[in-house]
């Protein structure tokens, strides 16, 4: 298994379609105003966040249960910022749209510019032939309100290309987040 550089990541996104939109070079100005970053770096991917959020409130008092979401947990927003309450959550999803190879495994990781002001980027692994938007959850660690921007880098993925393709890929298992689009609530 090797880790994938810029030309590789360039190639599949224009070939195979594996990233769209697709951003060949980084990004880091909008306009003349400066952005978090976005698009091609030297081994992987800058995504952004869209527009979309469901942003965590416990009006109702609700317990977590995984197996028994309860959707009226969220409050529905769109804007270019969302402000996350202190020591609580948001969902979101990628401006990108995925397609995984089947010989290709990613892992994502928050960009340290959020990291630094103690907001956490959770993404889990993109599996071989896993395609869809990817669900994004952002933990506000800190006792203040935080800002996340949309249109703006959030994360990196790292992508990882085995030598042989696997036996059972996400799409073929008929994983349950498999085509998603928007932000997508826990399933069983």
């Amino acid at each position: 298994m090797s880790i994938k550089s810029d030309k590789w990541i360039r190639r599949m996104a224009e070939t195979q379609g594996m990233i769209d939109p697709f951003e060949p070079g980084q990004v880091r100005k909008n306009g003349g105003e400066k952005v978090i970053s976005w698009g091609t770096s030297s081994y992987g991917y800058d995504i952004r966040c869209s527009k979309e959020f469901k942003i965590f409130t416990n009006i109702n008092s609700a317990v977590i249960d995984p197996k028994k979401f309860d959707a009226g947990s969220f409050v529905d927003f769109t804007g270019d910022v969302c402000i996350i309450p202190p020591n609580s959550f948001a969902l979101a999803r990628t401006v990108e749209y995925f397609r995984i190879p089947r010989n290709v495994l990613t892992i994502c990781l928050g960009k340290s510019t959020y990291a630094r002001c103690g907001i956490i980027v959770n993404v889990t692994p993109f599996e071989p032939e896993w395609e869809g938007h990817a669900t994004l959850e952002f933990s506000n660690t800190t006792s203040l309100p935080a800002k996340i921007y949309a249109d703006e880098g959030i994360a990196q993925v790292v992508f990882f290309e085995s030598d042989e393709e696997c036996e059972t890929s996400y799409k073929g298992r008929g994983g349950k987040y498999q085509g998603q689009i928007g932000v997508t609530l826990p399933k069983i």
